[in-house]
């Protein structure tokens, strides 16, 4: 066990600001620590099991990213592709008028110019919300609104992987969630991942941040954060079968899965991609487009560590990271052979609080070589 891991779960704990959570951490391919704390069911007085099931949000983007990745190795796709090739109702326009040559690289890298935010249309949804939506008719409406910029020439996180999601989902000819199990989950045994729950009993119940604590969410819970930006949730979506399979929030599954996913990364590919390809994903692929997080760059799965110093991590240059709004964060580091995976019922302290971070440098201070 660690001291110091342990310090944070329990004090976010104690102080209430999470509910529930699993932290699993790899050095070297080795397991290093894996813990389960708090409540997975606060109310009906449950601990948090080592097998639970969270709702992904974000977390989903590395998995659909990687089958893109798997499925350019087998030639069924070059990134250089331009989206409308496969979806043809896909064609936004910049805002003269000009149709943008959107490729699945820019959808990859988030320099497509979409965004996550459509106030002048609140049918389009994302991954988070409800909906009875299919790709093509959300998608659609999507495509009316002008791009924020021209492909390439930006940087903006965005509904992209959505996107990616169907034109992936039209390539196999079948679902996103068929896809992603013939080209990753599958060959990786990810058993509990993907767009249905393998166990309804073992589905965490998800949490809103609250004082004096969080709340258990509703259908639709609206969380607004310190930046005064609202998110809406809908835990209910995940038993929606008419709702799209939401390449950018819409999976479910476990922290060992996700762990499975990343250590395979790590490692050259796991089988389900090239170790060149692989390495490519992890660089830098955004060049010096301007991002607002200092010290960080974006590759095909998540941000990379440019600066250290300037991002105020002590990861290693290189490290790819990201999170799940749900209340998740991960990290992959190749240099010091560090796989770490943080996984909570609770939204948005587990991805964007403090909890993640204390927990990350908790693991460095134990955890890294030397």
């Amino acid at each position: 066990m660690s001291n110091s891991v342990d310090r944070v779960i329990d004090d976010a704990i104690s102080n209430k600001s999470i509910v529930g959570a699993e932290i699993i951490a790899s050095r070297g391919g080795e397991i290093v620590y894996r813990r389960a704390a708090g409540h997975f069911d606060r109310e009906a007085g449950i601990e948090m099991p080592q097998d639970a099931i969270y709702r992904l949000a974000s977390v989903t983007k590395p998995i659909v990213a990687t089958t893109a990745l798997a499925m350019a190795d087998q030639g069924l796709l070059k990134l250089s592709d331009r989206v409308d090739r496969y979806l043809p109702y896909f064609q936004p326009r910049l805002p003269d008028g000009s149709l943008a040559g959107i490729t699945l690289s820019h959808l990859l890298n988030h320099t497509a110019g979409l965004s996550y935010g459509y106030p002048d249309d609140t049918t389009i949804t994302t991954g988070m919300q409800d909906t009875n939506l299919g790709h093509e008719e959300n998608l659609t409406r999507i495509a009316r609104q002008p791009l924020l910029f021209a492909p390439g020439t930006g940087w903006n996180y965005s509904v992209a992987i959505d996107v990616l999601g169907a034109a992936l989902a039209a390539i196999h000819g079948g679902t996103l969630g068929e896809a992603a199990e013939t080209h990753v989950t599958g060959p990786l045994g990810m058993r509990d991942t993907g767009f249905g729950v393998s166990n309804p009993a073992r589905l965490a119940p998800a949490y809103a941040d609250g004082s004096p604590e969080p709340v258990r969410m509703a259908d639709h819970q609206t969380i607004v954060n310190e930046h005064g930006e609202t998110t809406i949730f809908s835990p209910v979506r995940v038993w929606n079968p008419k709702a799209f399979q939401s390449g950018g929030a819409g999976m479910v599954g476990t922290a060992v899965d996700i762990l499975t996913l990343l250590e395979a990364l790590r490692t050259g590919g796991g089988g389900v991609v090239s170790a060149d390809t692989v390495a490519a994903a992890m660089r830098n692929q955004v060049g010096s487009l301007p991002r607002e997080d200092a010290g960080l760059r974006f590759g095909y799965l998540g941000a990379v560590v440019d600066d250290p110093a300037a991002a105020n991590t002590p990861e290693a240059p290189g490290t790819v990271n990201w999170g799940g709004v749900y209340g998740h964060s991960w990290l992959v580091d190749p240099t010091n052979e560090l796989v770490m995976v943080s996984m909570s019922n609770t939204a948005q302290e587990g991805c964007l609080g403090m909890f993640p971070r204390n927990v990350r440098n908790a693991i460095y201070a134990d955890f890294r070589p030397g």
